[in-house]
């Protein structure tokens, strides 16, 4: 997504073994890691390890990463568990990310829902971070319906879930800086939808918040209380998780989506022998996948 997306850093190009961490801790902090998130980390990530929790350790006053662990269990209601989840996380995210989805959005999907004329259509936006990618869908949906009026019902939900309450607060906040903002909005589509409220600071104009929602959701746990939905976007995320969660994330994905929906993936993802669900439908150089058999 755009995406400030739930991910692991796994581009730092380092290949360090920080002796402060044991292999003992690595290892259990690693286990850990997997079971929270799903996120798999490598043989070699001890220097990530380190630099990431190196705040936490410092604020608690701990010398080791197992120390944080063994913290972390005896407290298990201190929000330190949450906390060590949000230092391993990246949020690297802009808006539009990608572009081909959007457009792909606007000018295959809605159509096709089009044909259907639905009184609802509810969308997805898994591991949505701070909030570009759940925005991102609410504009290009307002498109839509400027150049197409009536064709669309009015009544569109986009729900976008994550599972950092930190990074949900930025979400449901809507306020951005210029630096966010110029990382793949136009001038002319922050002119049209966004608000100066001062201090270099712009938000999603009401309309378009209007239709977004925030929840908290751990793709690993249950998602059925979300509903049904037309549209998933579960975008750059599948990749840092084992073939095994891959498995079952798609298929309760495709559970979660009502008959003939679409799933939007990342640009370098692919259902490959994860999932026969779907069938791949190509339209002007994007991809998206179909659910089959509705």
């Amino acid at each position: 997504m755009m995406y400030l997306e739930r991910s692991l850093d796994f581009d730092t190009g380092k290949r360090v073994t920080d002796n402060s961490i044991s292999s003992r801790d690595y290892d259990s902090f690693r286990t850990f890691l997997e079971e929270a998130c799903g996120i798999v980390l490598g043989d070699n990530k001890h220097y990530l390890v380190s630099s990431r929790l190196s705040r936490l350790m410092r604020e608690f006053e701990l010398k080791s990463v197992g120390d944080l662990i063994e913290r972390m269990k005896r407290e298990p209601r201190s929000g330190l568990r949450e906390r060590i989840v949000d230092a391993m996380t990246t949020n690297e995210t802009f808006w539009f990310r990608d572009n081909h989805p959007y457009e792909l959005l606007k000018n295959y999907v809605y159509p096709e829902l089009a044909k259907k004329r639905p009184a609802q259509i509810k969308i997805w936006s898994a591991a949505c971070s701070s909030g570009q990618e759940p925005y991102s869908i609410s504009i290009i949906t307002q498109e839509y319906m400027m150049t197409r009026p009536g064709s669309l019902s009015n009544n569109v939900q986009i729900v976008g879930t994550d599972i950092s309450p930190t990074m949900l607060d930025l979400s449901r906040a809507a306020t951005y800086d210029s630096l966010a903002l110029s990382r793949g909005l136009s001038p002319e589509r922050k002119s049209r939808f966004f608000k100066d409220v001062g201090n270099g600071a712009w938000q999603v104009n009401d309309d378009i918040r209007a239709r977004v929602r925030f929840a908290e959701i751990n793709l690993m746990n249950s998602y059925a209380s979300l509903g049904k939905f037309d549209i998933i976007f579960c975008r750059n995320v599948l990749i840092y998780f084992s073939a095994e969660l891959k498995i079952d994330i798609l298929r309760r994905l495709s559970q979660s989506l009502n008959p003939g929906g679409f799933l939007f993936l990342g640009s370098t993802e692919t259902l490959a022998s994860y999932s026969d669900a779907f069938e791949t439908v190509r339209h002007g150089g994007g991809t998206v996948y179909r659910l089959k058999g509705k």
